[in-house]
């Protein structure tokens, strides 16, 4: 972890996990103030590794800093300087309260996306995930196997087809025509 010493790298370890992605599945707000907290973990972190302070030029303490330039990295493709959000296809306007496209229901729980002002309207995301999709044909499947089976299997009714089975075969033996066939020979 950010090539801090092995008795070092819990601070860190324990700063980046309260930014992980994880707090989405956990349904936790991120706030300004632990973020805040964080990064003060960080900075201390550094400077019990670094006593003498990091270099001006270094990305960690640039970042520290507030100074970091990313003209030119692939990182200055995911800043958004000014964005604006998107919810079911529609762009949401500062002007406007958020009820106004939700409605007055307080338990209403909507998925907002962030693009860049000026961009058309985020691509909407798959219905079924990967692991999902993988489940449901495997599920197909199965019941596509079990259900040979049970028709390979299906002996039960076989004897429906039989001459001795036939329903009918007691009044066609007494009027003498059992073994009438009424087709091409």
């Amino acid at each position: 972890c950010l090539g801090l010493p092995t008795g070092k790298a819990v601070v860190s370890t324990q700063s980046t996990g309260g930014l992980s992605a994880k707090l989405v599945t956990a349904n936790r707000v991120l706030e300004l103030k632990e973020v805040q907290d964080n990064m003060n973990k960080l900075r201390g972190a550094i400077m019990i590794v670094y006593p003498m302070n990091l270099p001006p030029y270094d990305p960690v303490q640039a970042e520290l800093d507030g100074c970091e330039d990313l003209s030119g990295t692939q990182a200055s493709l995911e800043v958004i300087e000014q964005g604006a959000l998107w919810w079911a296809g529609k762009e949401l306007l500062p002007e406007k309260l958020l009820l106004d496209y939700v409605g007055k229901n307080e338990k209403t729980k909507i998925v907002v996306k962030l693009s860049k002002k000026g961009q058309q309207a985020p691509g909407r995301e798959q219905q079924l995930t990967e692991e999902q999709k993988k489940e449901m044909m495997a599920w197909q499947y199965r019941k596509q196997e079990e259900m040979k089976k049970l028709h390979e299997a299906d002996d039960g009714d076989d004897y429906l087809n039989s001459q001795w089975a036939n329903p009918n075969s007691l009044k066609n033996s007494f009027h003498g025509i059992g073994n009438i066939k009424w087709g091409p020979k």
